[in-house]
């Protein structure tokens, strides 16, 4: 990566304050006269003040010219600062009122506020506090702006210099978890640049995540409870679910919601937090391949996929044979729970359409009587699958912000944000989690194999694939990625970053039709590595 594109960026960021337009404001005061030191501090500080002595004369003003935000005192003869304040926001709902009073009546507040004041100060008002009320509502966005921008680019070097050296996996969910903070913490600033050269450092870093996994997935396969393998799909429940199901003298619900990334938890969270306590958050890893049918099926079973094959022989389906393939999971729970010796009395819960989300609303208060509730709401998988299929929700989460904006929408109003406002009213514990995540693909790489297969664009399984190798992780025999077998030939093949196969055959349409959409089956950072969160009722 570039380094000196910081030095760049700084010379660009060297303009003179003074060069800058006056930013036009309105004070309105009876005693206007008396607060001329005011006035002047704030000309000397790049503001136009423009004054009047009383409402009608404000309000004269307002329709005449353009302000940025206007001063108004409360207390005025004729028309008093609220009945002016009124007449304000009729015409010019968008204008910023700082309300200023001698007054400290609470129903004077109340009434301010209620008015949609943007500030309220008491007199005798100095002017840096007028000053700061100013900045703090006209210059906020680019205070807070140029702050990030700062503090991004000094934590540039620091996430640089933990990129080149070898990452264990705690080290590794650390970089990521710096990663998605500041990709959420940048994604208000006004400065493109540092977006791109964070999307540029991701990028870094997927690229040494991709080589991380290529080195020692298939070893973390065979020795699952070596203290420094991840926590895995396969091991989830045993490792980090179950002990706390046997911890808890509340009820525990184990929430699944398909396809969340880190990014979308993040933007959530705060949300689950007026109703929760977050006791801990952390991430796990997804397995190969990290789509649904191989990922969530590991989970409830606590198997990987040959091993749920061989010993549910009639619930496995491979990817070209026809049927649901997570028809089972409630079956593969009890499994588990047997197989662990855990006699608790639990649910299982798959929601796949809004009606299944109210009815789970109202069977929130009878699964209060289960040790352990687990419920699986599909939405997010739909959403980023409706995202590639349907061009208005392609504009509707044209890039990343706008798809964590429409996952936090979503979210909000959905039967699965009102069930846990049910849980949150009796003492309980809730894990929130996800079977992987997905990503955003750019770069088409060619593949080439027969009828076989599968369609998935992160992931092909087969006889006679024809491939990059270098730019594919590659499982030749499917046993060492604990994968299930179908021809003697057969071949996994998984796509690294933001890379997606594009079959020969039609090249440029595939291409142009799958490039920028949100897919998973590969390996990236957002696919691998994803949220696990423990809360409790507040």
């Amino acid at each position: 990566m570039n380094r000196n594109i910081f030095a760049n960026f700084a010379e660009n960021k060297n303009v003179d304050t003074l060069t800058m337009d006056k930013v036009p404001i309105l004070w309105v005061d009876d005693e206007i006269d008396l607060l001329k030191p005011h006035i002047l501090f704030l000309q000397e500080k790049g503001y136009e003040v423009e004054t009047a002595t009383n409402g009608e004369d404000a309000l004269d003003k307002i329709n005449k010219n353009t302000y940025d935000i206007v001063l108004l005192d409360e207390n005025m003869p004729g028309l008093t600062g609220i009945e002016t304040l009124t007449r304000i926001k009729n015409k010019h709902a968008d204008l910023p009122v700082i309300m200023i009073t001698k007054s400290e009546e609470e129903h004077i507040m109340e009434e301010a506020i209620g008015s949609k004041i943007a500030d309220f100060l008491i007199k005798p008002v100095n002017p840096n506090q007028i000053l700061l009320a100013l900045k703090k509502n006209l210059d906020n966005k680019r205070l807070i702006s140029e702050k990030t921008t700062s503090a991004y680019q000094q934590e540039f070097r620091n996430i640089s210099m933990a990129l080149s050296d070898r990452l264990s996996w705690k080290e590794w969910k650390e970089a990521y978890r710096k990663l998605v903070f500041w990709e959420l913490e940048l994604q208000g600033s006004s400065d493109a640049s540092m977006s791109e050269i964070l999307s540029s450092q991701k990028s870094e870093a997927n690229n040494l995540f991709c080589k991380y996994i290529e080195n020692n997935y298939t070893k973390w396969l065979k020795t699952p409870d070596d203290p420094s393998v991840p926590t895995m799909s396969n091991t989830l429940m045993k490792k980090n679910v179950l002990p706390i199901v046997d911890a808890s003298p509340d009820p525990v619900f184990f929430v699944l919601i398909d396809n969340l990334r880190y990014d979308q938890w993040r933007i959530i969270q705060p949300v689950i937090s007026e109703y929760f306590k977050l006791q801990e958050e952390d991430m796990y890893m997804a397995i190969l391949p990290t789509a649904t049918q191989y990922a969530r099926n590991a989970i409830f079973a606590g198997l990987m996929p040959s091993e749920i094959e061989t010993r549910f022989p009639n619930s496995w389906l491979n990817d070209e044979e026809e049927g649901g393939k997570n028809m089972h999971e409630g079956e593969f729970l009890t499994d588990l729970l047997k197989r662990m010796r855990k006699d608790y009395k639990h649910s299982y819960t798959k929601i796949t359409n809004h009606n299944d989300g109210k009815a789970l609303v109202e069977n929130v208060h009878s699964m209060m009587q289960n040790k352990l509730n687990v419920i699986v709401y599909n939405f997010v998988d739909m959403l980023s699958h409706a995202r590639t299929e349907m061009e208005m929700i392609r504009e509707l989460a044209d890039d990343e912000a706008a798809y964590r904006s429409l996952t936090l929408s979503w979210f909000e109003h959905s039967p699965l944000f009102e069930a846990l406002k049910v849980i949150s009213e009796k003492k309980s514990k809730i894990i929130i989690t996800t079977d992987h995540g997905t990503i955003r693909v750019k770069n088409p790489t060619k593949i080439i194999g027969d009828r076989s297969v599968n369609t998935n664009l992160r992931y092909k399984q087969g006889r006679n694939l024809n491939y990059e190798k270098r730019e594919v992780f590659e499982i030749k025999n499917p046993a060492d990625g604990m994968l299930p077998r179908q021809h003697l030939s057969q071949t996994f093949v998984f796509a690294k970053t933001d890379n997606f196969f594009a079959y020969p055959n039609n090249y440029n349409y595939y291409v142009t039709y799958y490039k920028d959409t949100l897919q998973h089956g590969g390996i990236s950072l957002e696919e691998m590595i994803i949220p696990f969160a423990v809360l409790s009722s507040k």
